[in-house]
């Protein structure tokens, strides 16, 4: 692996960057499965919300949901949109870090914040680290890919690299594959999403991205291509984000503007091996970087 590479994937972004949390960072267990429970005994996935039978239980998997305000926000990740802010936050709240943390005490965020979240806890401990942005099957097994975000980070005793679910972590859970060493072949990044729509290889109710309203096929394969294009780039974009050419377009490009977007996703399929030619495009084509948002 170049060097050039790694040293790149040690940089923080204002999303990684944990400021004066780092030292409590390089003090959390370096040992990945401990750091993965310990993380996500942190916080509540707020899908849990979505169950009443959940949202009435005292003795659950995150804790005594019952002593959650009922005013607490379902999804929080506007207002933690960093991963500095969601430590700042639990810290607030308990300044205890630990698995015992009580429901009442944890945040409420999805899965790209846990990625970006382990992300920067490696960064900080000096270890080469990404957010990485695509789709799952294995989150509900009912033939649908769902949007999720993962880890990837560089295991320099091993020289490679390793996916990691922080999100999804449960020491319990039997998924099949150990999800700190998931299998390439199990995880559709953007890339490989976006190209399998084009070429007919998925069906588009199978490709789902959890937007509000959902999208599907191309649309939600976008969505994950220029999220992973940007964690590729160090610049973890949030959900409010997406080119703004796009999304003043509504997602309805000319042919010529996905066969732009093909030569984007054909270099992200390798983007170690491409990593210099990553970097042009982000360099050279503004309009890839250029986001819509709340205000824009």
């Amino acid at each position: 692996m170049e060097k050039e590479i790694l040293e790149f994937y040690k940089q923080t972004s204002p999303f990684t960057d944990l400021g004066f949390y780092k030292e409590f960072a390089k003090k959390l267990p370096n040992d990945i499965d401990e750091l993965c429970l310990l993380q996500r005994m942190q916080i509540i996935h707020p899908v849990a919300f979505r169950d009443k039978e959940i949202r009435n239980k005292k003795d659950c998997f995150w804790g005594d949901m019952t002593k959650v305000p009922i005013s607490r926000l379902e999804y929080e990740d506007d207002i933690f949109p960093t991963a500095q802010s969601v430590v700042a936050e639990l810290l607030r709240k308990n300044p205890n870090y630990t698995t015992k943390r009580e429901a009442k005490d944890k945040i409420h965020v999805t899965c790209r914040s846990q990625a970006i979240l382990l992300a920067s806890i490696l960064k900080a401990k000096g270890i080469p680290a990404r957010a990485r942005s695509g789709f799952a099957e294995y989150i509900h097994y009912d033939g649908i890919c769902y949007d999720h975000w993962i880890t990837e980070y560089y295991d320099e005793k091993e020289n490679r690299w390793r996916l990691v679910d922080a999100d999804e972590y449960c020491p319990d859970h039997e998924i099949g594959f150990d999800l700190n060493d998931i299998p390439y072949d199990k995880f559709l990044f953007g890339a490989n999403a976006y190209i399998g729509v084009r070429q007919n290889k998925y069906r588009p109710e199978t490709i789902l991205y959890s937007s509000d309203p959902p999208t599907l096929g191309l649309k939600a394969s976008i969505r994950g291509l220029f999220y992973d294009f940007h964690s590729l780039m160090n610049d973890e974009i949030i959900f409010l984000h997406l080119p703004k050419y796009i999304q003043d377009k509504n997602f309805e490009l000319s042919e010529e503007e996905c066969k732009e977007l093909d030569n984007l996703a054909n270099l992200m399929l390798n983007p170690n091996e491409n990593f210099n030619k990553l970097q042009e495009v982000w360099k050279n084509i503004p309009k890839f970087r250029i986001m819509s948002g709340a205000l824009n």
